[in-house]
């Protein structure tokens, strides 16, 4: 099988159930920020992100496509598959890391900006991504129904993103880059 289809070139995609609808949709626009995010985390873990951060970010990893996959797929469409829909534990994950991480580090006092590490400056760069996937789920959710827990999953991810960045740099021995207004 060729990794090319042509199917496509007219400017229309597939949905999970086999309906056709524009590149530009709200839905593929929306899980294609989605896929973005997730490549991004990808080039944060290939640098020096720390040891004890791993295991998190490849379980975040999968959470991640199985988010785009959720995105992809109608709620009522006709799927010959299981889609992992991402619901309140997904958010539990997201907060019980955030608490933890958050523990580590020394308190915030003042606005930072993104940058130390590479691992942490694309972590910030992922959280900025997020919010752009959480703004267009937004607009998706007022069109379509796309669950309950994107929204939310989406928003305490950029948190996720945000603290993680700050423990990257921390466990790399590099301070906060303070907003200097």
């Amino acid at each position: 099988m060729k990794l090319y289809t042509k199917t496509g070139d007219s400017g229309l995609t597939s949905l999970n159930d086999g309906k056709r609808v524009k590149k530009n949709a709200a839905r593929v626009e929306t899980y294609g920020t989605v896929d973005e995010l997730n490549a991004i985390i990808g080039i944060a873990r290939s640098f020096d992100l720390p040891s004890e951060m791993e295991a998190d970010f490849e379980h975040l990893s999968l959470d991640l496509f199985n988010l785009g996959s959720d995105i992809a797929t109608r709620r009522n469409a006709d799927v010959k598959f299981k889609v992992v829909r991402i619901e309140q534990g997904n958010v539990d994950w997201l907060e019980r890391k955030i608490d933890e991480y958050d523990e580590k580090l020394p308190t915030l006092t003042h606005f930072i900006l993104p940058g130390g590490t590479k691992a942490a400056a694309f972590l910030h760069q992922a959280r900025t991504v997020c919010r752009r996937a959480e703004r267009l789920a937004i607009s998706l959710s007022e069109s379509e129904d796309i669950g309950e827990f994107v929204v939310i999953y989406l928003n305490r991810l950029s948190d996720y993103l945000f603290v993680a960045a700050r423990l990257a740099n921390f466990y790399a021995g590099k301070s906060d880059i303070l907003w200097k207004p």
